[in-house]
């Protein structure tokens, strides 16, 4: 992940990466998202933004022998991290700037960034930049995410509203998933296409390993809470919103979007 304009992203944590790699299945996700995208007939290069460690970098790398990928993250930590693969070259870089030629890339993919940036549409112009006339951008983000529950108590839906409009002075936005086709109308893609799905599917108790899964990220989250409001809100509402999964009679869900658009011929 990257950091956002103006300051650090709020979910930069060492464990954060663990997290992100741990929840998806690289090859899967290549070759359902990627590989149709991907014409093997000559050479081609691809963008990963926000691609922490490169899990799905190498997995995308891996889809054809003429793929070479390269990957930018704001975190050199996480770029530390990363495995060795021949075709995958992995560099620290700010999302909003990019630091490549126009159009240098076939193809210029993000995922689960978009959310966290301060300048969205920016990040978004900068990726139509680097890629080729011709060329297809894919992001893929999250829509409702901590916001979509029955029943919830009115003191823990007030906690959550509170400590989201928090995190979102810092540019995170939890219904980013529906914005990100006016985002590609705005930087010029066309031939857009959108497909939405259930992400977040919890019906009753939450159950391990997704409860782990919830419990790490926000513990994660608790440092920014505490930064932006107090240790003590920060602490109430992450218990509220866990006792809200732990519930047998709750339903909480988020949908994914995945947006493609390609850059117009000149």
């Amino acid at each position: 992940m990257n950091k956002s304009l103006s300051g650090s992203y709020f979910m930069d944590d060492p464990r954060e990466a663990a997290r992100l790699v741990a929840k998806v299945d690289p090859k899967l996700w290549a070759t359902t998202f990627l590989a149709p995208l991907i014409d093997s007939s000559s050479a081609k290069r691809i963008l990963d933004v926000g691609c922490g460690p490169g899990a799905l970098a190498s997995a995308v790398a891996d889809t054809s022998p003429v793929v070479h990928v390269t990957g930018v993250d704001a975190s050199a930590a996480r770029i530390a991290e990363a495995i060795s693969h021949d075709r995958v070259a992995l560099t620290v870089g700010n999302a909003h700037h990019l630091d490549f030629e126009d159009e240098s890339f076939d193809v210029v993919y993000c995922r689960f960034l978009i959310e966290y940036l301060q300048d969205k549409q920016q990040a978004i112009n900068e990726m139509v930049r680097v890629t080729k006339p011709g060329g297809t951008i894919l992001l893929q983000d999250l829509d409702g995410q901590l916001l979509w529950h029955h029943p919830i108590d009115s003191d823990t839906e007030q906690t959550t509203q509170r400590a989201v409009s928090a995190l979102e002075s810092e540019g995170f936005d939890p219904m980013v998933g529906r914005k990100l086709f006016h985002f590609c109308r705005r930087a010029g893609l066309g031939d857009i296409d959108v497909k939405i799905e259930p992400y977040h599917q919890i019906i009753g108790a939450i159950a391990d390993p997704e409860r782990t899964q919830w419990q790490l990220k926000l513990n994660i989250a608790k440092s920014a809470l505490s930064r932006l409001s107090s240790s003590e809100f920060a602490e109430d509402a992450i218990q509220r919103f866990q006792a809200h999964l732990d519930s047998p009679d709750t339903i909480t869900y988020s949908n994914l979007f995945t947006v493609t658009g390609t850059k117009p011929p000149e």
